[in-house]
């Protein structure tokens, strides 16, 4: 399976922070927004990753990422020239996925929560048996986003776009998985009243052909669509609240990729003593030398 980012947009929302940099790459307490939505592709898996930015804001991305192999894995770059729809994402790198599955998060969305690398291992599984998955979260304000209604068995019923009337309180938050062939399906899908390619439309096309599963992420769980400055600031209260409470790192690619033996503990020193002034470095050194490693990353110990 093949992993996109899409890290592109401008960040209206957020200015004038974001006039300078990428959203992005600005901190989630003690590390890049693009580290979360990274980490989860990583642990779901997902070696191979492309990164779909804005080119202005691409060469800071690769000064950050460079080319994965410090995490252990293979990260790309393409440039989105402009923000024509989540969908455009699988048209971009329709050469990166080739014949694989593929799997899509946006890089400003975090998930908390107990066993979500197993909910994400079942995505994956379903996605290489021919099936979509998305992800809803029970929302107060569910106008603002993409929604999904579901029946009592939890099938999926429709999928609409920022609804005026919703028929449920379930957003589809940022995170897809689909099979073989979605870029063919995403060149199909035809501009918005927004001018936009919808994302929504995609998933539409998978629901009419009974492949499209609703997951729903339940009690326990936090998701983060952090776009605006207060859910930024909720999202660090969070983590900086479970990391102190637990002396432990949340999405730390760095500690997945040595969980998964994707890196050696030599490497994974080497990341530790680079940053040894910070508590993020001595996590990652008191990782290297513990007999039985832990990390608590997407809600996996």
């Amino acid at each position: 399976m093949k992993g996109i980012i899409l890290a592109g947009g401008s960040g209206t929302r957020l200015y004038p922070i974001t006039k300078g940099i990428s959203k992005q790459l600005m901190p989630i307490y003690d590390k890049p927004m693009i580290y979360y939505p990274l980490s989860t592709l990583m642990e779901a898996g997902i070696k191979d990753i492309l990164i779909i930015t804005t080119e202005k804001d691409q060469p800071d991305f690769k000064e950050l990422l460079r080319d994965g192999k410090q995490f252990g894995i293979n990260i790309d770059y393409e440039i989105q020239k402009a923000p024509n729809g989540l969908a455009e994402a699988f048209i971009i790198g329709e050469d990166f996925i080739g014949k694989d599955s593929s799997a899509m998060a946006l890089g400003d969305n975090i998930y908390f929560g107990d066993k979500f690398d197993v909910t994400l291992e079942n995505a994956k599984l379903s996605a290489e048996a021919g099936f979509a998955s998305i992800f809803g979260f029970h929302v107060n304000d569910p106008t603002r986003f993409g929604i999904m209604e579901l029946d009592d068995y939890g099938k999926v019923l429709s999928v609409e776009e920022k609804p005026e009337n919703p028929k449920s309180e379930y957003a589809i938050t940022g995170l897809y998985f689909y099979p073989e062939g979605v870029s063919e399906y995403a060149k199909s899908v035809k501009p918005s009243k927004r001018n936009e390619l919808e994302i929504t439309t995609l998933n539409d096309m998978y629901l009419k052909e009974n492949r499209l599963n609703g997951i729903l992420l339940g009690s326990g769980f936090t998701w983060f669509d952090t776009g605006t400055n207060d859910s930024m600031v909720e999202a660090t209260n969070l983590i900086r609240g479970v990391q102190k409470n637990q002396d432990r790192v949340i999405c730390s690619p760095e500690a997945i990729a040595y969980k998964k033996g994707w890196i050696s503990k030599e490497l994974l020193l080497e990341h530790a003593n680079e940053m040894i002034k910070n508590d993020y470095g001595k996590y990652l050194h008191k990782l290297a030398n513990s007999k039985k490693p832990k990390t608590l990353t997407l809600g996996r110990e």
